[in-house]
């Protein structure tokens, strides 16, 4: 028998290292060419790291939450007594074949944000072309799983074996360990039993298509009692989003302005626009549009800060990002290019670059390059919010609920549909004045929405 030491490959150019965030083997494990044997995190993507070889684990390196870097060892197998396969000129210890390590083109990735990246940086080869192409796998799949579940027959669930590996995706293993679910209770509606989000879901409520999914405590399955207090590591996207939040806090004077807008002509349109189309609108694509007009007027406030070059990167392009709250956290997907589309249009990409967030099937280009974004809790939405910045942009606008109440208008007191529009900037580089001129040029446009069709002057 022969040691066979397998490193954290380079998964994408400029990778210098990952973060473990969940092993599937254990010393004493026997596992096999392409099993699936930990899930790392880079700044890139999510990546299913699968094995090298057929053989018995004797260790593995690092724990959840550690940082590993590229080219020190990750796992050793105790393989059949073979010469390990070298790379070309290789002397010392041996190292996987380039096509050993891109084995990772073959597993799933689930995109995290990386919001410092220029929506003009090229590709990596190595992991970007990863993450696309399993996503692209892993939405193939989705589809033909929902083709399948089209008809009126309900479609065949199974259940894996506890010999066999669950198959799914890496976000639904770290929900469904957050909740306690052990996945071989659960039954996949899947290719291949593949285990969906709408499974986990539907285990979550304890609904129908699942072998009454169990909460495990530990190794003993029993339910604790209400005084313990429950300990949960902060990795993968939730740290990534906690590193985030802290620098754009740290680093970024932030000052609030709040305006109150009556949008009750613009609910009036919204409503006789849907009543006569297919396809339905929520007030944010008309709030995007008027966002996207004032800022051609307020160019300081669609921008971005390069800390590192001590520059004020002011865009022409209008790349909108749209916070969404997703089961891994909180996602900014991006409509590149906004000032480009019209209201149907703006409408159907904000809706699928978010639905492409949630699903997990965002591409790592979706996912950053915004120059100013909009977050919105629908009708969570409160009275006043104070947004933090998505670090480095100058300018974020969070979106209140909507309410009626009595306001005095003409002299009158009338029902009005009245809704705040909270907003964030940096002041380092938005002057007070400014940031509320542009906010109070969208209130203009939104309550007056016939404007918002009218050519530019």
């Amino acid at each position: 028998m022969t040691e066979y030491v397998f490193k954290l490959p380079d998964l994408g150019e400029g990778t210098v290292e990952a973060e473990i965030v969940e092993w599937h083997v254990k010393p004493g494990d026997e596992v096999k060419e392409g099993d699936i044997i930990v899930d790392v995190m880079t700044e890139k993507a999510n990546v299913e790291v699968p094995a090298p070889e057929d053989g018995k684990v004797l260790r593995t390196s690092g724990e959840p939450g550690e940082i590993v870097a590229v080219g020190s060892e990750l796992i050793a197998l105790e393989t059949k007594a073979k010469a390990p396969r070298r790379r070309r000129g290789a002397e010392a210890e041996p190292e996987p074949e380039p096509e050993a390590a891109g084995k990772t083109a073959d597993v799933e990735t689930d995109d995290t944000s990386e919001r410092a990246e220029s929506p003009s940086a090229e590709e990596p080869e190595g992991a970007a072309e990863t993450a696309d192409r399993a996503s692209a796998e892993q939405a193939s799949a989705d589809e033909a799983s929902d083709d399948a579940t089209s008809g009126d027959e309900e479609p065949a669930r199974q259940t894996p074996s506890r010999s066999e590996r669950v198959i799914t995706s890496p976000a639904i293993r770290r929900r469904a360990k957050e909740a306690g679910i052990d996945l071989y209770e659960v039954s996949g509606s899947g290719p291949r039993g593949r285990i969906l989000r709408r499974d986990l879901e539907a285990a979550l409520e304890g609904g129908s298509g699942t072998r009454q999914a169990r909460r495990v405590d530990g190794d003993t399955g029993s339910a604790t009692d209400r005084d313990d207090i429950e300990e949960i590591k902060v990795i993968g996207v939730r740290r990534v989003i906690a590193e985030r939040m802290s620098q754009s806090k740290r680093e970024i004077p932030h000052f609030a302005y709040v305006e109150e807008i009556d949008v009750t002509e613009l609910e009036a349109l919204r409503r006789h626009l849907n009543q006569s189309h297919e396809r339905r609108l929520t007030v944010l694509p008309f709030i995007a549009a008027g966002l996207i007009r004032a800022l051609a007027d307020f160019p300081q406030c669609n921008a971005r800060f390069d800390s590192e070059r001590g520059v004020i990167q002011r865009f022409k392009a209008i790349h909108l990002g749209i916070a969404t709250q997703t089961p891994d956290g909180l996602k900014v997907p991006v409509v590149h290019d906004a000032h480009g589309f019209d209201l149907w249009r703006l409408a159907d990409e904000i809706t699928r670059v978010a639905e492409a967030a949630r699903d997990g099937k965002a591409s790592r280009g979706e996912l950053s390059g915004s120059t100013i974004t909009i977050t919105s809790l629908g009708r969570m939405g409160g009275i006043v919010t104070t947004p933090v910045i998505n670090y480095p942009e100058v300018g974020i606008i969070g979106v209140n609920k909507a309410v009626e109440r009595p306001v005095v208008l003409d002299g009158q007191i009338r029902v009005r549909t009245m809704m705040n529009l909270s907003s964030s900037f940096d002041h380092r580089f938005v002057d007070g004045f400014d940031a509320a001129a542009m906010i109070q040029q969208v209130k203009s446009l939104l309550e007056h929405p016939a404007t918002l069709f009218l050519p530019s002057p």
